[in-house]
């Protein structure tokens, strides 16, 4: 197959949306598809990439570490049109998400969408949490869904989110894949060396964009109680982000910022080793679609503490793999449930890493690549083009211009659900 892929966030930005996008593309081109990644500009991009195609954009967009792409040239879209391919997946449903539309209407090919994102969980980086634009956010992601020949969520949490929303598109379950080898055989003892962590020290960690939609002041809040009461333990922070700041002064004003590392952004072998060098991995976020780094801290044979919220649910059992604490669990009790699992007898300990590791399999790269090959050609079985291929310039035409009253009615009927929200039939005032 030829897949075209649309994204607003790609490497070398770090985060789950833009890791999970590279990793897909990868894996498809092992499995002998062509694939053509159409992302943003970022700084530090690579002189020269196969397979990418470029979009000028707006950096650093309301403060946050995000790109904003401006609209696709005619010479874009006519590489687009020259690569000639089979199915488009979109990864966002703004912006280039717009043009996966409409470059799909232009080629009469299907379109597959992956909804990454709670988009009305980051409505802070725009408005200062709006409840209309929250509102506006989601009837557009909705409206975005039914636009689209199948939607790809990447856990049941978010498949029933989308139901019980009255998404009518076919939905596939289909997580994101971990390249399971990266992070089986992690150097611990050396990360622990370069941090000056004891090597007997328990170590709490967490890898992720530090960012207010984490919940991070509840996490490093949890870690700084449970730091308190154990003396000897030590905090490992991977990533980087605007919250930061807060999270050192929280750890600073409970007297144990020396106790609590932070590594800035890791990737490769020294991410591996950062996981190995843990002992429990701490979750705290309910703005997730999944929680990449619950998988990869698993591979690693590192057992969870979270917080029930989609993402965490499908993948932490408590007893298991870890705990899984109730949505409204306060710091103190996930604190406790740290110490517990640091404290917990050898034998208890061990399988609760072997169980870990038992459960990141089902999430190896490759297997999920299968899965979505296969929710490829379901797509692509299902629809048959609607002019038997692109069409004359007439057909084009006429596809172009309902494409964009699809667009525009989507974003009309956004606007008059967030502004209105007593007029949706469903009742749903959220």
């Amino acid at each position: 197959m030829k897949i075209v892929m649309f994204t607003n966030t790609f490497t070398p930005h770090v985060g789950g949306v833009a890791r999970s996008v590279s990793e897909l593309a990868e894996g498809l081109r092992r499995a002998g598809d062509e694939v053509l990644v159409v992302a943003p500009d970022f700084d530090h991009m690579p002189d020269h990439e196969e397979g990418v195609i470029r979009v000028a954009a707006v950096q650093n967009f309301a403060g946050s570490d995000f790109s904003v792409p401006l609209p696709l040239s005619l010479n874009l879209s006519s590489l687009i049109e020259d690569f000639n391919p089979d199915i488009i997946h979109s990864h966002h449903p703004f912006l280039l998400g717009d043009t996966a539309l409409r470059a799909a209407s232009s080629l009469d090919v299907p379109v597959v969408f992956t909804h990454h994102t709670r988009y009305e969980l980051y409505g802070h980086y725009v408005a200062q949490d709006s409840a209309l634009l929250k509102r506006l956010a989601l009837s557009l992601s909705l409206g975005y869904c039914e636009m689209c020949d199948g939607v790809i969520a990447p856990s049941q949490s978010i498949a029933s989110f989308l139901q019980d929303h009255h998404v009518r598109a076919t939905i596939a379950v289909i997580p994101t894949g971990v390249i399971t080898a990266q992070f089986r055989n992690g150097a611990g003892a050396l990360a622990r060396r370069r941090l000056a962590i004891p090597d007997t020290a328990v170590v709490v960690g967490h890898v992720g964009r530090l960012a207010p939609e984490k919940n991070l002041d509840y996490l490093a809040s949890a870690l700084a109680i449970f730091l308190n009461r154990n003396p000897d333990a030590h905090g490992l922070i991977v990533g980087d982000g605007p919250s930061r700041p807060a999270m050192m002064q929280i750890f600073a004003s409970a007297g144990i910022g020396g106790r609590v590392h932070f590594t800035g952004v890791l990737r490769g072998a020294e991410l591996a080793d950062a996981y190995a060098a843990m002992n429990v991995f701490a979750f705290a976020s309910f703005s997730e679609t999944q929680g990449l780094v619950l998988i990869e801290a698993m591979t690693a044979g590192v057992p969870v503490v979270a917080l029930d919220a989609p993402g965490a649910r499908e993948v932490v059992a408590s007893g298991q793999n870890g705990r899984l604490l109730a949505a409204d669990a306060d710091a103190t009790l996930m604190a406790a449930a740290l110490s517990d699992l640091t404290a917990a007898p050898a034998r208890a300990y061990k399988a609760l890493c072997e169980g870990a590791r038992g459960t990141a399999e089902a999430f190896a790269i490759d297997k999920t690549v299968a899965r979505t090959r296969d929710f490829y050609l379901q797509t692509l079985r299902k629809r048959s083009p609607a002019g038997g291929g692109s069409g004359g310039v007439w057909l084009r035409a006429k596809r172009a211009i309902a494409r964009e009253l699809d667009i525009v009615g989507n974003i009309a009927h956004a606007a008059s659900e967030s502004m209105f929200p007593e007029s949706d039939e469903s009742g749903d005032k959220d």
